[in-house]
């Protein structure tokens, strides 16, 4: 795939990646797994070094809007993933080469290729090329408290509640900060512009540490 920037001296890696699990045994789901680990670290690594001043709760926030479904489906589509994933007919016809969810497990399954077949830092260069820019990344357009909800009640938890628990910057252009609680617990915090954006952000990193 050229739009990575990387040639692949196996290319069977490259295969394994891009096959749909609809194909069989032989799909991309092992390195997804490797994928996803490859990804928090590199992801880590870079914004420590980028952001010596940042709590961990900040670069953990970051961490979790650059990784992402939403934001690793985009950069999917951008390379062309989609198109070139290898599926059944079924899934195909159900517009699985369009779903967020499998465009993110190949993103991942492709970065763990990568790094098996260069290593890590040959998959650095694929994240650098082709992810966003710390400062150019917003909060997806998405549910992240409707998604929360639905992960912690089909475990039989209790619904999260979400409370402003600071605000900081000049009064025209305030930066709230939410924290989500289940059961007095928290789960995690998150900042905004608005207090509806700082819960969602919230939502976000929990939702991102409760799937490690």
């Amino acid at each position: 795939m050229d739009a990575l920037g990387y040639t692949f001296r196996d290319e069977a890696l490259l295969r394994r990646a891009l096959t749909h699990p609809s194909m069989g045994r032989e799909d991309n789901q092992r390195l997804e797994f490797l994928g996803d680990a490859v990804l928090q670290y590199l992801m880590s690594d870079r914004l420590y070094r980028k952001h010596p001043e940042d709590r961990e709760g900040a670069l953990t926030h970051l961490r979790a809007l650059l990784v992402c479904e939403a934001a690793q489906s985009r950069i999917a589509r951008e390379l062309g993933i989609g198109e070139a994933l290898i599926m059944d007919r079924g899934e195909e016809l159900t517009g699985g080469r369009e779903k967020p969810s499998v465009l993110c497990d190949a993103m991942e399954a492709v970065l763990a290729a990568v790094y098996l077949d260069g290593g890590i830092e040959a998959a650095r260069g694929v994240v650098e090329r082709c992810w966003p820019e710390d400062d150019a990344v917003s909060l997806p357009m998405q549910d992240s408290k409707g998604e929360l909800q639905e992960m912690l009640q089909k475990h039989g938890g209790e619904t999260p509640v979400y409370r402003i628990v600071g605000t900081s910057g000049p009064p025209h252009a305030p930066v709230f900060e939410a924290a989500v609680y289940q059961a007095d617990r928290l789960l995690a915090r998150g900042k905004g512009k608005t207090k509806k954006q700082a819960e969602q952000a919230a939502a976000l990193v929990a939702i991102s540490q409760l799937k490690k």
